[in-house]
């Protein structure tokens, strides 16, 4: 068999191929990371259905959103906390693991982004009330808050047959304990 600019006839894989084969894979495989939904006017964003509600902040409390650059459900979440009236930062870093040991995030409960707000850690797809539940009640035991992994219908994560993965919000401590936040979602 003879090779022609890195394939093989008769149709054989070549490592070429295999890697981009196995690359689309796993891309089709997180396409609920990467999907974006469509821009609705200003005025319709308000009644955007979400897959849980969205209560606004006191006013405008600044998040600063920290993302790996090739994650795109991490701007879906970061969406729908601004249309929650939160001002929010996104900021593509490289180097995930190193936001997540600054800012003292259990490696169990690692997600895919990290959000600081008010001086809270704010780990993966944790929805909104929880976020407001936390700056209002200020527990200053706590470092932050998280939603381990990416479920299926968690905030940022929806898909359009409407499967949802329960989750849970934790908490954790400067110490390294966790413990529970909010209730099961399912």
């Amino acid at each position: 068999m003879k090779h022609t600019n890195g394939h093989l006839r008769h149709g054989m894989l070549t490592r070429r191929s295999l890697v981009g084969g196995l690359t689309a894979a796993a891309g089709l495989m997180l396409a609920g990371c990467g999907r974006s939904e469509p821009k609705q006017p200003a005025q319709d964003q308000s009644r955007q259905p979400q897959s849980s509600p969205s209560p606004a902040p006191a006013p405008a409390a600044a998040m600063t959103v920290y993302r790996d650059p090739s994650c795109g459900c991490c701007e879906a979440w970061a969406e729908i906390a601004r249309n929650a009236g939160y001002q929010v930062r996104v900021i593509d870093h490289p180097d995930m693991p190193s936001i997540k040991r600054q800012y003292g995030v259990p490696d169990e409960l690692q997600s895919c982004h990290t959000t600081i707000v008010e001086g809270y850690a704010i780990e993966g797809h944790v929805p909104l009330k929880d976020v407001k539940r936390l700056l209002s009640e200020r527990p200053r035991q706590l470092k932050g808050i998280a939603v381990a992994g990416m479920p299926l219908g968690s905030p940022g994560m929806e898909v359009p047959e409407g499967t949802r993965q329960p989750f849970q919000v934790m908490a954790f401590d400067a110490a390294g304990g966790i413990s529970t936040f909010g209730e099961v979602e399912a």
